[in-house]
């Protein structure tokens, strides 16, 4: 199997603006990969774990597409912390199966793996260094209230269900602050790709020495 290249952890809260971020990423040229996106391909429609989701919850979480009809097991699991459990013992596995498949195939000098829920999961654990996307939770209120045309409590509801921002910051490798202009994120995000360009030399200069024996 080809081996992994480095790996940037990217993370954030909703709100705080980590897809514009990837997407600078992506146009340097590095491969990123979404959890967001392994969570919906995990339960695509005729997927064994779309039907053990709807054995458990029932066919109310099925829409009339066949698809998984998102917002109702939402509400069902952030008032059940028992459900919560048993939909993460679930899914957690094959997501990190998915994402695990993702890195490994990339091309380019390192790749990113985007996820809300990086901490929370055992995601962490398979990245090198971790940036973080940081805004205030007022801010992180405001942008995803306006961008998802949502009810203030709902958004609250999505904060207080993840870590909290003291512990990401102190957790986070790298801090990016996205409270200012969205002007100025393209060069912020050349720049770290150049710190990341440099760590991948020194991961692999390290590497080398220690097949040759080097210590």
């Amino acid at each position: 199997m080809k081996k992994a290249p480095y790996i940037v952890g990217l993370t954030g809260g909703i709100g705080s603006g980590k897809s514009t971020v990837a997407t600078c990423f992506r146009n340097l040229g590095i491969v990123t990969v979404d959890a967001d996106q392994a969570s919906r391909a995990v339960v695509e429609v005729g997927t064994p774990a779309l039907s053990r989701i709807a054995d458990h919850f029932g066919d109310a979480v099925i829409a009339e597409d066949g698809r998984l009809h998102r917002s109702h097991l939402r509400s069902i699991i952030f008032q059940d912390s028992g459900a919560k459990a048993w939909l993460e013992n679930l899914l957690h596995p094959l997501i990190k199966t998915w994402i695990v498949e993702q890195l490994t195939s990339a091309q380019s000098p390192y790749a990113i793996l985007e996820s809300p829920l990086l901490f929370e999961t055992d995601q962490h654990l398979l990245v090198n260094t971790v940036l973080l996307v940081d805004v205030p939770v007022e801010l992180q209120l405001s942008r995803a209230m306006a961008r998802d045309k949502s009810d203030e409590t709902d958004i609250k509801r999505i904060i207080d269900s993840q870590m909290k921002r003291e512990e990401k910051r102190k957790r986070a490798d790298w801090i990016f602050d996205n409270s200012s202009d969205e002007t100025s994120i393209a060069m912020r995000v050349k720049e770290l790709h150049h710190q990341f360009l440099k760590l991948v030399d020194q991961t692999r200069s390290l590497e080398i020495d220690k097949s040759q024996g080097k210590k």
